[in-house]
C-alpha cells in the first residue's frame, strides 16, 4: 500500500467538499430552504447560536450560561458569537463525562 502525496490528497478533498456543497444546495432547493453560508476560522468550521441551539437542543440562554461559566469557548466576530466545531465537541465530551459521574441518592 502506498501513501498518497499531499497534492493528490488535497485534490481529492476539494472534489469531495465540492460534491458535499452541491448536494447541500440540491437538498435546500428540494426542501425550499435557503443554504446558509458556512464560516471558517483557522480552517475550522464555525457554528453560530442558532446552529448550536439546534445541535444541542437547548436555548440561547443556556448557551449564555455555558459561555459565562467558561464551560463553552466562543469567539466574537463581527459582533456575533461563534463557536469552533472542536470547542463544541470538547464541550459535549466534557458534559457527557460529568453527567455520567452523577449519582442519585
Amino acid at each position: 500500500m502506498s501513501l498518497m502525496d499531499t497534492e493528490t490528497f488535497e485534490m481529492w478533498m476539494k472534489r469531495i467538499m465540492d460534491r458535499f456543497d452541491r448536494n447541500e444546495k440540491m437538498l435546500a432547493a428540494l426542501t425550499c430552504k435557503e443554504v446558509k453560508p458556512v464560516k471558517y476560522l483557522d480552517g475550522e468550521r464555525l457554528l453560530d447560536n442558532q446552529d448550536l441551539c439546534q445541535l444541542l437542543q437547548t436555548s440561547k440562554r443556556s448557551l449564555q450560561r455555558y459561555r459565562s461559566s467558561g464551560a463553552l469557548s466562543y469567539h466574537m466576530l463581527w459582533h456575533k458569537v461563534y463557536y469552533k466545531e472542536s470547542d463544541v465537541q470538547l464541550f459535549i465530551k466534557n458534559t457527557s463525562r460529568s453527567s455520567g459521574k452523577r449519582t442519585t441518592k
